[in-house]
């Protein structure tokens, strides 16, 4: 909690830092002309409930906008991981069992084992990339909403008092 500059007028606001930050991307077209899907609204009907901290996580887990963000999330790791891990482990297990294949030459000192190792440091910062774009276009505005609503339920449950 943060005493805002400005008129000493004694409100006092409660920020969340993420919340009010703006991420490059928002609203931005998802690759293919059209903007990218929406998600389910986070927020939940039960805002006068008695239950505690505990059952407001527990219904924010159930919720169809976080499933709906670890379904976007499962939809671009296991395809990745799928193609990243046999490249990385084909290209430790032929350096060990393949000597004589990885020193081929492939262009006067470059050999194909330089080649392969230059294309792993490819591969990974495209993956980076790949993953931070995906992120950003589709996962961080819900991910926020959901963080913001567990945020203002919880301080419902406790009485408002934080």
């Amino acid at each position: 909690m943060e005493k805002h500059d400005g008129g000493d007028t004694g409100e006092v606001r409660f920020d969340d830092p993420w919340y009010d930050a703006l991420a490059s991307g928002w609203g931005e077209l998802d690759g293919t002309g059209a903007p990218a899907p929406a998600v389910p609204p986070a927020r939940l009907e039960h805002e006068g409930r008695t239950g505690g901290a505990a059952d407001v996580y527990l219904e924010v887990q159930r919720s169809a906008a976080f499933q709906e963000v670890r379904s976007r999330y499962r939809r671009f790791v296991i395809p990745a991981v799928a193609v990243f891990f046999p490249w990385y482990v084909g290209y430790v297990v032929t350096a060990t069992t393949a000597p004589g294949f990885m020193a081929r030459p492939v262009a006067g000192a470059v050999n194909v084992a330089l080649v392969a190792g230059l294309g792993q440091f490819l591969t990974t910062f495209v993956l980076a990339w790949a993953y931070a774009r995906h992120a950003r276009l589709r996962r961080d505005r819900a991910a926020l909403d959901l963080r913001w609503d567990t945020q203002e339920l919880t301080r419902n449950v406790r009485g408002g008092d934080r």
